[in-house]
C-alpha cells in the first residue's frame, strides 16, 4: 500500500500563517481538519443561521474532498462542533441533505465557543478513497 502523504490547503490565510493543512491525505485515507463557514474574503457565511452554516461547511468540505480525489460517498466519519445544541435539528437537517443515504458515522458535540462568536458550527470529516457504496 502506497502511504504517500499529500497536504491540501483551502487557501485560508491562517493555514499558511499557523502551519496547518485543511486536508491531509495518506494513501487512501483523507482527514479533513475543523472547518467553519468563513468565506474566502474572511467574512462568516450565514451569520446567526446554524442550518446555513452547516450546509455551507458540508458542501465546502465535499468540494475539497473532490480536489483530494474523493467524494461524499467515501466519507466514513463526520464530527460537528456546535455552540448551540438547542438547534441540533437544524444541523441534522443540513447533514441529512447530503449524507442521509451515505450514512457515515456522525458525532455532534456542544462547545462553548469557536474562533469567532458568529461561527456556530465547525466540522471535521474523514474519508477513505475507494469505498463507494
Amino acid at each position: 500500500m502506497d502511504l504517500k502523504r499529500t497536504n491540501y490547503s483551502s487557501g485560508a490565510p491562517l493555514e499558511e500563517k499557523a502551519g496547518y493543512s485543511r486536508i491531509v491525505k495518506v494513501g487512501p485515507f483523507i482527514y479533513v481538519g475543523g472547518t467553519t463557514s468563513v468565506q474566502p474574503d474572511g467574512s462568516v457565511f450565514g451569520e446567526g443561521d446554524i442550518y446555513a452554516q452547516t450546509k455551507y461547511v458540508l458542501e465546502k468540505l465535499v468540494k475539497l474532498l473532490g480536489e483530494a480525489g474523493s467524494k461524499a460517498e467515501e466519507v466514513v466519519r463526520v464530527k460537528v462542533y456546535s455552540t448551540d445544541m438547542s438547534r441540533g435539528s437544524e444541523i441534522v437537517k443540513a447533514y441529512s441533505e447530503i449524507f442521509h443515504d451515505i450514512r457515515p458515522l456522525c458525532t455532534v458535540v456542544g462547545t462553548s465557543a469557536l474562533n469567532r462568536p458568529s461561527q456556530l458550527v465547525e466540522i471535521e470529516m474523514d474519508a477513505i478513497v475507494g469505498t463507494y457504496l
